[in-house]
């Protein structure tokens, strides 16, 4: 290979290195050298780069480096990013512990508003939830439970541990004010029925890791008097 076409693989490297989108021959052609052998070029840079981690590609009319199609895989990073759980998802899976197996109208019904479809496939995918069979009624809807992956993550060691309505009251997460209802035999915390026409517009998310299941309800709580707040600066 001469000087003069080792400089101009060089140059033709170089310019779609540093470009941020593939380049069509038009635009090589109009940087290099009158008279250059441009396709001639293009294949023996492909060639030299075939083993590489990265290749030279031929897309439609265009060419780009891209990285090795075999070594796409090592390349990804996963981040695990906790979200904060919605105030819809909060009530909905602190009725699901309580009340399991239950329905969708039933968690509405203890609610007192209706279901997005996004809250329950929040909890789905987080793990902490899943379907068990059908209600033997009209209509045969699906009910729901808490999985293993809940009790590990609010370290609790079996639905038995979860806390009951004296225990939420000695922490200080039950009070007399109406936003706070018993919920069943067991008891829990819930928020009451709210007024702003649903929870599409509510952020679904995870809780933050390590948080336990009394945080989870008082979370609802805080959320409860924050509205209860703003009901007083109306008036």
């Amino acid at each position: 290979m001469s000087d003069d076409r080792f400089q101009l693989l060089r140059l033709l490297e170089a310019i779609l290195f540093a470009s941020s989108e593939p380049l069509a021959e038009k635009a090589l052609a109009a940087r290099l050298p009158e008279g250059t052998d441009l396709p001639g070029l293009l294949q023996e840079l492909a060639g030299l780069y075939a083993n590489r981690g990265v290749h030279l590609t031929q897309q439609g009319e265009r060419w780009a480096f891209r990285t090795a199609p075999d070594l796409a895989g090592r390349l990804q990073i996963e981040t695990t990013v906790p979200r904060r759980l919605s105030r819809a998802a909060i009530e909905t899976l602190a009725i699901i512990a309580y009340h399991q197996p239950v329905t969708r109208a039933e968690i509405e019904e203890i609610r007192g508003v209706a279901l997005s479809k996004g809250t329950l496939d929040t909890l789905l995918e987080a793990g902490w939830i899943r379907p068990k069979g059908r209600r033997q009624t009209p209509g045969r809807p699906v009910t729901w439970v808490t999985t293993d992956e809940f009790l590990n993550h609010f370290g609790l060691e079996s639905r038995d541990a979860l806390p009951g309505i004296e225990e939420l009251r000695a922490a200080g997460l039950l009070d007399a004010r109406s936003a706070i209802s018993t919920l069943g035999a067991q008891a829990m915390a819930a928020v009451a029925p709210r007024t702003d026409g649903g929870d599409e517009d509510e952020p679904e998310g995870e809780a933050p890791e390590g948080q336990d299941f009394e945080s989870l309800v008082s979370s609802a709580e805080a959320a409860a008097d924050g509205e209860d707040e703003g009901d007083r600066a109306e008036d």
